[in-house]
């Protein structure tokens, strides 16, 4: 009894900690946001041309997520996730202090390399060392950076330009960086690589075109104006170097990123609905400010504080999450939860510039609850049936699956407003304040139903090694 306290307390402290690392690299997408003007004025050219520096952070840690389990095996997770940190808290520095674009972008570039290092890993330690009983809570810290950057990031970058400059949003990671490094030597174990662990040049060359090609490819789809032959041919050289991936990691013995933790169901199955919902979850962040205030014409302070009641729906389910499967089990949680996701996004479309404060707030804090449950209830169920010598592929895969999620979720918002504009036109519905919005939300409830129809495979007991509950639906 007197060693569990200290080894729960222990890994709560890991948890927390990997937790803090993720905001800060999740905070850093978005952070930079409103701070483009300002940026593009000292340094003497038009913000549309930072884009580049977002697009260029995107870009890298979809090619080096891939490539974080293998080096976490190689050379162990504590001495590469106090790497990742470094580059990342060095580059974030030396950001503060860049002179023009050109040198913006390369050390956009390095600093996605130091948070494509660090997510993967620092996720990767957590599961390995947390016991099956306390799973979901550990999940539970660790998707909740993911849930709330995106939406804290733009008004806090709006902040810290307009009462400080944007040099601070990047040299408050100095500090954190710093602290992170010490309390990883603290808290991480100390586990040896595996030195005959070989690399997969190859596997790794076609990851990263496929990641390249297919995040490059749906970003050019979320732009003002589609270059449709640029958009096809990287898509199409994505989806090529996907396929020839998948069919080098069956031949292999040592595949960079392997697909054999998809023959577990409950892995399966949140890769497959559950990256749907993730996906869903995404666009949400992207269409809800931009309903506000271009659809409803709300200035950005009255749009930004009504978002935040997403985010205090994401935090007040955090403690509910870990009592509420452990009583009814995954799959039912995961197919209520995920109607009541779906009917928080038809509400969103059914929001008008005249809807009380009260039920805008109301409406938008439920869907945070529902959200927050769906993303922490899938993430878990994906490790809960992985045997531990499948978890470091597992977690790849993962990792590798968010983050073409994120830059879908924004593609997919993207479309769905364009798609709104064509059938606003089709019906004569132009009038309606916000409809291309209000129709691009039922889109993406559509896909959520979609998603939610796959999560109805589960096992009634699915994930029980984990929840402890033996109810199903």
């Amino acid at each position: 009894m007197n060693e569990t306290k200290p080894a729960s307390a222990g890994l709560s402290a890991l948890a927390l900690l990997v937790a803090a690392a993720f905001f800060m690299e999740y905070l850093d997408g978005t952070v930079i946001a409103t701070a483009l003007p300002q940026m593009a004025r000292d340094f003497g050219v038009t913000a549309v041309s930072l884009n580049v520096g977002m697009s260029a952070y995107m870009l890298t840690l979809a090619v080096f997520i891939p490539l974080s389990g293998w080096a976490a095996e190689r050379f162990g997770a504590r001495h590469i996730f106090t790497l990742a940190l470094m580059i990342f808290t060095a580059s974030s520095l030396a950001c503060a202090f860049a002179n023009n674009v050109t040198e913006f972008v390369v050390l956009r570039i390095v600093q996605g390399v130091g948070g494509a290092m660090m997510v993967p890993v620092g996720r990767l330690t957590v599961l390995k060392t947390t016991p099956k009983p306390q799973l979901i809570k550990a999940i539970a810290t660790l998707t909740w950076p993911a849930l709330v950057a995106p939406i804290l990031g733009p008004p806090l970058g709006g902040f810290i330009t307009q009462y400080a400059s944007w040099h601070w949003i990047f040299l408050i990671n100095v500090p954190i960086g710093l602290l992170a490094m010490m309390l990883t030597w603290r808290l991480f174990p100390h586990t040896a690589g595996k030195h005959s662990l070989p690399f997969d040049g190859k596997g790794f060359i076609l990851t990263a075109i496929a990641m390249l090609g297919l995040v490059s490819g749906l970003g050019a789809l979320s732009q003002p104006r589609i270059e449709w032959v640029t958009v096809s041919l990287l898509l199409a050289l994505g989806g090529l170097s996907a396929v020839l991936m998948i069919n080098h990691s069956r031949f292999s013995p040592s595949p960079m990123v392997s697909a054999q933790s998809l023959h577990t169901p409950t892995f399966r199955i949140a890769m497959g609905g559950g990256t749907l919902f993730r996906i869903t979850i995404s666009a949400v962040p992207f269409l809800l400010p931009l309903m506000l205030q271009v659809g409803f014409g709300f200035d950005p302070f009255r749009a930004g504080l009504l978002v935040l009641a997403v985010f205090a729906g994401n935090l007040a389910m955090k403690p509910a999450t870990t009592p509420l499967i452990r009583r009814f089990g995954f799959r039912a949680v995961l197919v209520v939860n995920g109607a009541l996701s779906g009917l928080s996004l038809l509400l969103c479309a059914s929001l008008t510039p005249t809807t009380p404060v009260w039920l805008i707030l109301l409406l938008l804090f439920l869907g945070g609850l529902s959200r927050s449950m769906q993303f922490t209830a899938i993430s878990t169920l994906a490790f809960s049936d992985i045997p531990p010598p499948q978890m470091a592929n597992a977690n790849t895969l993962f990792s590798t699956a968010l983050q073409l999620a994120v830059g879908l979720g924004v593609t997919l918002g993207a479309l769905g407003i364009r798609l709104g504009e064509q059938v606003a036109h089709w019906g004569a519905w132009q009038t309606v304040p916000g409809i291309s919005f209000k129709l691009a939300f039922v889109f993406v409830a559509a896909l959520t139903l979609i998603g939610w129809i796959d999560i109805w495979r589960l096992e009634a007991n699915a994930g029980h090694s984990v929840s402890g509950s033996k109810r199903g639906v």
